[in-house]
């Protein structure tokens, strides 16, 4: 049985191929933009194993070391401790925290390390935990504690 394609199926045959291209074309545009977008960070010790270069930006996370949180009166510039428990960076950042940013939680620094091992942020991304608590009842508690 020997088939051969008319006008009308040749022209379907074309829309279906560009449409199939269209899509997968657009396909690989979202999953490159998904892959260049995700909130991906190194611990401490994932920091040291890693070659440095000062111009490289990356995310650091891991905990804000109790009692390492330094500020400078009158300013704005912050220093603390990121620590996975296992190894520590020392962070400088020059700028106004999240409300959310304590010492012993979790925190994301963003920016790049220098040559002395110094990471120097240029943003600070607070991690919340998981419990949820109305804004009275954050009142509430604020209050008993002070």
């Amino acid at each position: 049985m020997n088939h051969v394609m008319n006008k009308n199926h040749q022209r379907k045959l074309k829309v279906f191929l560009l449409f199939a291209g269209g899509l997968g074309i657009a396909f690989s545009l979202i999953i490159f933009s998904l892959r260049q977008n995700l909130n991906v960070f190194v611990s401490p010790t994932d920091l040291m194993k890693l070659a440095h270069n000062e111009k490289a930006l990356f995310r650091l996370g891991g905990m804000v070391k109790s009692g390492s949180v330094k500020r400078v009166q009158g300013q704005p510039f912050v220093s603390f401790i990121v620590t996975d428990t296992k190894h520590d960076i020392s962070v400088m950042y020059n700028g106004i925290l999240p409300d959310l940013f304590r010492e012993g939680k979790g925190v994301i620094v963003e920016g790049a390390i220098k040559a002395h091992g110094t990471f120097i942020a240029t943003n600070v991304l607070a991690k919340h935990d998981e419990n949820y608590m109305p804004k009275s009842a954050y009142l509430a508690l604020r209050k008993q504690s002070t």
